[in-house]
């Protein structure tokens, strides 16, 4: 009997060509592709760039893993993530937020949570920012990054005159970042020495469909005002874990361009034909009485600070967040020179008028008016500030000049 080998070399030649095409297939590793705010980001992942980490935090399988890290294929990882930021000008508080998702597909945080962090401080170093990391002596991995901005309420380091502050503190409850050991580990990226900014100018373009609309309303001169203004869940996102940061960057945090058109056109509507005083007068009593009023200690059981479009999608808000909402608006319609004035217990806002009012105060040869945006005891009229404030000392924490 004759073998036919044509058809053997032919079963062959198939075989060869699925192993060749699985084999290629295994080494692609995988496809990234989710939404993020303003688009849809999408990198391939290679298979060498997928490292296992199942140790101890310590310095020794830190740098084992950051070794496998550096010897793989991840610069196309690193080119799509810089190529998202510069198209949809994230500020960086954005783009780690996107760093922070693309690690949560690779290594899902509460699956493996060091290889969560170590991933998003090799792709944040290799974006060119100073990060850093320290152990603390139960083998806990924080996440630094070099910032010369004034940063409040979450723990840094300094080092060689530089400040490093603390990127994941809020997913430890254990630990004293006073009185722990807290050791560094000695891994560092030379070619990454970009600061880290905290500044916030651009809120993301997100969908229209993505929006959920509020009715907020308030009484001035015995006309009920009604807004629909349109909220995204969102936001409330981006800024969970945002910390305190200065009056000049937290007042200077923008609405989405959603809310900003949902609710900025209507006000300017409602303010024409209105004298200045009047306008700036109509904006105090929006921000005085169409919210609730609660500390932060009763709302969320710490300080903590609302940009203005979370203070219009919160329930409830203090005096910080309605002096950052008042400032917004004011200085989106009016734009005039305004003063953060910052009392042991309290914050308000202070206008410099066209044509300087009688009661007001001198701050570095200007005259502002006091526009208390924080319900009081008494009804304050522009000018008058609570009685119990008439005699205690103040700080002006943030100046604002259009002509700068």
């Amino acid at each position: 009997m004759k073998l036919d080998y044509s058809h053997i070399r032919l079963s062959i030649f198939f075989c060869l060509l699925l192993s060749f095409t699985f084999v290629r297939a295994e080494n692609k590793g995988k496809i990234l592709s989710f939404e993020f705010y303003s688009g849809t980001f999408n990198v391939e992942i290679d298979s060498s760039l997928i490292v296992d980490y199942n140790s101890i935090p310590d310095e020794q399988s830190i740098q084992r893993f950051y070794d496998q890290l550096k010897s793989s294929d991840y610069k196309p990882v690193i080119e799509s993530l810089k190529k998202y930021k510069e198209k949809y000008q994230l500020n960086d508080w954005l783009y780690y937020q996107l760093i922070r998702k693309t690690a949560q597909q690779i290594s899902p945080k509460f699956d493996n949570y060091p290889r969560y962090t170590l991933y998003k401080w090799f792709f944040l170093a290799e974006s060119g920012f100073d990060a850093r990391l320290a152990l603390t002596a139960k083998n806990q991995i924080l996440f630094y990054v070099r910032s010369d901005e004034d940063i409040y309420d979450i723990p840094y380091f300094e080092k060689d005159g530089n400040k490093y502050v603390c990127l994941n503190f809020h997913d430890y409850h254990d630990i004293s970042y006073q009185n722990d050991q807290i050791i560094p580990v000695n891994i560092i990226f030379p070619e990454s020495r970009s600061l880290f900014s905290y500044k916030v100018s651009k809120m993301p373009d997100f969908k229209p469909e993505d929006y959920k609309e509020k009715l907020i309303k308030f009484n001035y001169h015995q006309k009920e005002y009604h807004f629909n203004v349109l909220l995204n869940p969102e936001v409330q996102t981006i800024f969970a874990n945002y910390p305190g940061v200065s009056f000049e960057t937290y007042f200077n945090i923008p609405l989405s361009k959603e809310t900003y058109g949902s609710l900025i056109p209507l006000l300017k509507q409602n303010l024409d034909g209105k004298s200045q005083k009047k306008g700036i007068d109509y904006l105090m009593r929006f921000t005085r009485y169409a919210f609730l009023y609660e500390t932060d200690e009763e709302n969320f059981g710490k300080e903590k600070r609302l940009s203005p479009e979370q203070t219009l999608f919160s329930e409830y808000s203090d005096c910080d967040d309605r002096a950052a909402l008042f400032f917004y608006l004011v200085k989106e319609i009016y734009n005039l020179p305004m003063i953060a004035l910052l009392y042991p217990t309290h914050i308000t806002m202070a206008v410099e008028f066209n044509k300087p009012l009688s009661n007001s105060i001198t701050y570095k040869g200007k005259k502002y008016s006091v526009c208390e945006p924080t319900p009081q005891v008494q009804d304050l009229k522009i000018g008058q500030i609570s009685s119990k404030l008439k005699d205690a000392a103040y700080t002006v924490v943030y100046q604002y000049d259009p002509a700068k």
